[in-house]
This record gives C-alpha cells, sequence and structure tokens, in this order.
C-alpha cells in the first residue's frame, strides 16, 4: 500500500513556461510522536476543540475545497510546506505548452468507504456538478477557468480551460465525490450533504449539529490506515469556554485566542502559532451613505492603529494588514502600508466638509458619520478587534456602534451594516482577492460582502486571473492593492497566527500556513492520519 509520506512535491510556477516543465524534490512528511492517556496506557484518540463548523459536508456544495478534508481526497494534496502533492491522482499533471490542458493519471485500486471503486468518472461528476448553476456552490467562480473535464477510461482525466489558469493545479485539491451516491439524489439537499462518502483518511460517524463532528479511521484507506482511530472535532463557538473546556482535560487540542493561550504555562500543554493569511477587516457597505463614503473610507483607513491590536488583541501573535495580502507575501505590493495618522485622517474629513457636531460626531449634508458594525457572537477576537476599531474612530468624530450576532441575523444586514469579517488563503492571490472584491459577486453569499464597486479593480483581477506570466499577474495585483489605498472599501485589520495549544502527550507537532479556516482542516491536526501513538 502507498504511504501519504511517499509522494514527492511540488510549488507550481505561475508562468507557462514553469507549468509547462514542473521541478519535483523530493521529500516526506514527518509524523508527530504518538499519545498516551492520563493514565500512561497507549490511545488511538484525539478530541480537539474548533471555533466554527461547517454548512455542509458535501464538497459538491464547497466543503474542503482548500484541501485536507479529513473524509475526501482531492487530486493533489499539500504537505507541510503548502508544496503539491499526489494524492489520487499518481503523479503531478502533465501540463500542455499553452497551459490550458492538464492531464491527470489517477491511482488504480482506490475505493470509496463503502467498498464502490474511485474512477475517471468521479472526478467528471465532481467538477461538472460543481460547475452547475443549479448547484449551490458560492465558489463556483473559481472554476470559472474549465471548459470541459474527460475521462479517458477508468483512470486518466483531463481538463480543458478556457484560458491558462497558472494556479490551476492548486483548485485541484478540491476533495472528489462518488457519482453513485451523491449523483443518485439532490445535489442541494441530499442525505450526502450530511452523511459524506469518501476516499479519505477518516469516515464521519456522527455530525450533532452545533456539537461536534466524530469521524473513525478509514481501514482501508490507500495511504495507510490512520493510527488514530477516533477523531472527534468539538465545535465550541465561544473562546472562553474553548479555554475552560481545554482546561479541565475534556478536550486534547484546541484553537484559542493568543491572550488565551498564554494562560497555558503548565507541563502538560504544547503551544503552536502557525503562520496564517487569515485577516480581520471590517466590511465598509456601498449602499450605507456613510461607509460608502471615499473620504470616510480613506479617513478610517488612517484614523486605526493596526499596531496596537496586533500588541493589545493578538499578543504580538500577527502584523498589521493593509489588505488581503500579509506583508511579508512575495505578491505584497510595497508601499501601500498606511501609518496610523489620526491628524491626516482628521484634516481629510474636515476638507470633504464631514464637520464635527456638539456631540462630537462629525455630519455633512444632514448624514451623521456613524453606522452599525456586527460581529459573530462568541468570537472574542471579533469582539476586540470590533471594540478598538470603534475605539479609534471616536477618536477621528466617527461613530461605531458595536453589535454582536449570529450569521442568521448579520447576512441580511451585509448590505448596509458594516461587519467584522474574516478570510484569507496563502495559495494564490486569485483565490481570495477575487471572490472579496469582484464588483459581479456582490451579494453572493458571503463572497464581496461590502458590495465594493471598482472598475479598475474588476479588469485588473480579470488581468490576474487571466495571465499564465508572473509578471502580468504579479502586475495586476499591484494595480489591485494601490486602489485599495484609493478607496479601500474595506478597513483591513491585522492578518493573526492561529494559535493553538495541544497536551503534549501526542509529541512534537507540525502546522503549515494557514487560510482563514479556524481550525477545522488546520491546526497541528493537519496530518492527524499520519499520527503515531506510542507503543
Amino acid at each position: 500500500m502507498t504511504s501519504r509520506t511517499d509522494r514527492r512535491p511540488v510549488r507550481l510556477a505561475g508562468t507557462l513556461a514553469a507549468t509547462a516543465a514542473l521541478t519535483v524534490a523530493a521529500t516526506s512528511c514527518s509524523a508527530p510522536g504518538g499519545g498516551t492517556d492520563a493514565k500512561g496506557s497507549a490511545t488511538g484518540t484525539a478530541v480537539v476543540g474548533i471555533a466554527y463548523e461547517p454548512d455542509s459536508l458535501s464538497p459538491l456544495l464547497g466543503y474542503g475545497k482548500d484541501g485536507n478534508s479529513k473524509i475526501f481526497d482531492g487530486l493533489l494534496t499539500h504537505d507541510e510546506k503548502l508544496d503539491l502533492q499526489p494524492a489520487l491522482a499518481t503523479e503531478l499533471p502533465e501540463i500542455s505548452e499553452d497551459g490550458r490542458t492538464y492531464t491527470f493519471q489517477l491511482r488504480e485500486g482506490v475505493t470509496f468507504t463503502d467498498g464502490k471503486p474511485f474512477t475517471a468518472r468521479d472526478v467528471v461528476f465532481t467538477y461538472e456538478t460543481i460547475l452547475d448553476p443549479k448547484t449551490n456552490n458560492a465558489s463556483r467562480t473559481e472554476l470559472d477557468a474549465v471548459e470541459s473535464v474527460e475521462a479517458k477510461g477508468d483512470h486518466t482525466v483531463v481538463f480543458h480551460l478556457k484560458y491558462p489558469y497558472a494556479p490551476f493545479a492548486e483548485r485541484t485539491v478540491l476533495p472528489i465525490a462518488p457519482a453513485h451516491v451523491a449523483g443518485e439524489q439532490d445535489v442541494n439537499t441530499g442525505d450526502f450533504t450530511t452523511k459524506p462518502i469518501g476516499t479519505g483518511p477518516y469516515e464521519l460517524v456522527s455530525w450533532s449539529k452545533g456539537e461536534k463532528l466524530t469521524f473513525k479511521a478509514n481501514p482501508d484507506y490507500w495511504g495507510g490506515a490512520p493510527k488514530i482511530k477516533n477523531f472527534t472535532m468539538a465545535i465550541i463557538k465561544d473562546d472562553d469556554v474553548r479555554a475552560t473546556r481545554l482546561r479541565a482535560g475534556d478536550l486534547d487540542g484546541a484553537i484559542l485566542p493568543p491572550n488565551l493561550a498564554k494562560a497555558f504555562k503548565d507541563g502538560n500543554t504544547a503551544t503552536y502559532a502557525a503562520k496564517s493569511f487569515d485577516y480581520r477587516v471590517v466590511t465598509l457597505p456601498t449602499g450605507n451613505k456613510v461607509t460608502g463614503d471615499t473620504d470616510i473610507r480613506r479617513a478610517l483607513d488612517l484614523a486605526v492603529d493596526r499596531e496596537a491590536m496586533v500588541d493589545s488583541i493578538l499578543d504580538g501573535a500577527g502584523k498589521p494588514a493593509y489588505g488581503p495580502v500579509p506583508t511579508d507575501s512575495p505578491w505584497f505590493t510595497e508601499g501601500t502600508e498606511r501609518a496610523h495618522d489620526l491628524k491626516a485622517a482628521a484634516e481629510l474629513l474636515d476638507e470633504a466638509g464631514w464637520k464635527e457636531g456638539k456631540d462630537g460626531v462629525r455630519a455633512k449634508d444632514g448624514v451623521r458619520a456613524a453606522f452599525p458594525l456586527w460581529y459573530l457572537s462568541g468570537d472574542k477576537l471579533r469582539q476586540d478587534h470590533a471594540l478598538a476599531y470603534a475605539s479609534d474612530a471616536k477618536k477621528l468624530g466617527v461613530e461605531v456602534k458595536v453589535q454582536a450576532g449570529t450569521w442568521e441575523v448579520i447576512q441580511p444586514r451585509m448590505p448596509k451594516d458594516a461587519v467584522l469579517a474574516g478570510g484569507g488563503s496563502p495559495a494564490d492571490p486569485d483565490f481570495d482577492q477575487y471572490t472579496l472584491l469582484k464588483s459581479s459577486l456582490a451579494g453572493d453569499g458571503f463572497n464581496n460582502m461590502a458590495h465594493y464597486d471598482n472598475p479598475a479593480v474588476d479588469k485588473a483581477l480579470e488581468k490576474g486571473r487571466r495571465s499564465g506570466e508572473h509578471a502580468e499577474r504579479q502586475a495586476a495585483y499591484d494595480t489591485v492593492q494601490r486602489e485599495l489605498v484609493k478607496n479601500p472599501g474595506y478597513t483591513f485589520l491585522t492578518h493573526i497566527d492561529h494559535v493553538y495549544v495541544v497536551d503534549k502527550r501526542f509529541g512534537t507537532l507540525t502546522t503549515q500556513v494557514e487560510p482563514h479556516d479556524h481550525g477545522l482542516a488546520s491546526g497541528p491536526w493537519w496530518n492527524v492520519e499520519d499520527w503515531k501513538p506510542a507503543k
């Protein structure tokens, strides 16, 4: 049986020349030490606390689209360094000279957990279903480049692209669904959305919504049966409750805000800080007379004290954010940093006619500079960011009314009310920026939550997506980042290091550079299927 640790990784380059001649480097994933229970006996069980649960467990509806879903596999996967490795494919794709044809050879002998064989038909079914407008998948635009998917026998799949989409191979980490199950029911409402069947290292035992996801090891997994036989993700939305349960021994590990994680200083736990592309941001809806005003947006961008947020809220575990791209990314545009300058922000509003009233709140043409800012109930990080933002805005003469609510309460208000939101994807700048900023996606679920509308940004996003040349793509995303200085649309606050506390009995663990994920598929348990309990 082929081990997952025998795969060969590669980071695909963003040029046609580079993608045509992939450079592959040998590597192996180091598996952490195994676990023992509190009494010292060997155990194959792990329980971790996460902040959020998915709406669905169907990859056809978006679950696991960035890989690492535990129940499913993609054609490719990521290793610790986020290099691409073969998964259901036997090797990295063969890419045509023009960058528009990707050919994958598939593993033979792989089965879904119901015993049925995995074939090229399942790959075609998965991608075609996601691309079907009748499928409720808000991430469909991420596969816009796909013109058709073709099965050549049972073990070869060919993707034909409309244009040379440079990061397409990164999109093939998307989980593959079984055509013989998901194809026989309503894709949007069928049982498969909550009772999935995949080829992955774990099978879903049960999903108690709002409580936990329980998995058991797949004994027939093509990469080798996991040694952690029982794996549970406890869904605990409140940060304080998650910390309390970890301290009480109910959890083996958890994702925590940095200021809660630092309290775990005893000898039984280890703390891991994973670098991430995860940002916290305030949406400034175009449809609101205050937040839609460019001068208000620019002034808030200058008034916010990002460094103070990193120090006080994140306890140093993060960095200031000036856009979706972190400052240490090669895609970041130098010179787009915005210094905290309350004086300049006030002068900007004075010149624009936003005059301070007797109550200290500015107004213009009878409109008070006031708006609500929503954050998700129980999310301490978002609450702290929202309160700090409101405090900075008050010094400027802008009244921000901070309110908590569930997504059911918040989502209908997004076209008019500001939201303390999050996002971020490390694999490619297209993955996050397109859905965040493209005007045509405004109001499409959680895409473009601010209803941002900037023709120059729209044009640059299309250029960045459709070009196969790295230099052209870099220039396009430079344009996007500079336009966000001129007309922010969002106030980006911080990029957050994800902090995890895990019982030391699981040995030394590893993390990846993470997306905005909240521990569902990331964290030190990103490769729990490779953990080896002590004998």
